[in-house]
């Protein structure tokens, strides 16, 4: 069941970063194609704003990706959630909002 879930998580990372991956790739496309001067184009800023926010949300996804890989590794090991600081076991209902927590609530 919690493995099913994170499968869940991920496979909507995966997908979340293959989209945010191709909107990148046609926004640089799309400024490699025109002749618009950022700095002086009054879209210019939209257009920086929104390649660096597309940029953030990409890394995000990818992190989101990791997170649940390892939550997947410590499901193989047994040590899913126990807390890696105190070692004490971690409430359900943190589980239950973030299903890849690595801690506890006291030790987060």
């Amino acid at each position: 069941m919690v493995r099913d879930e994170l499968l869940r998580l991920r496979a909507s990372a995966v997908a979340e970063e293959a989209t945010l991956a191709r909107d990148l790739e046609a926004l640089f496309a799309a400024s490699r194609d025109s002749n618009a001067d950022d700095e002086h184009d009054p879209e210019g800023a939209t257009v920086g704003f929104e390649r660096a926010q597309l940029t953030a949300l990409l890394a995000a996804a990818r992190e989101r990706i990791t997170e649940v890989d390892d939550a997947l590794s410590r499901v193989d090991r047994g040590t899913y959630g126990i807390c890696e600081r105190c070692g004490k076991p971690i409430a359900q209902e943190r589980l239950g909002a973030r299903p890849f927590a690595r801690h506890c609530i006291a030790c987060a």
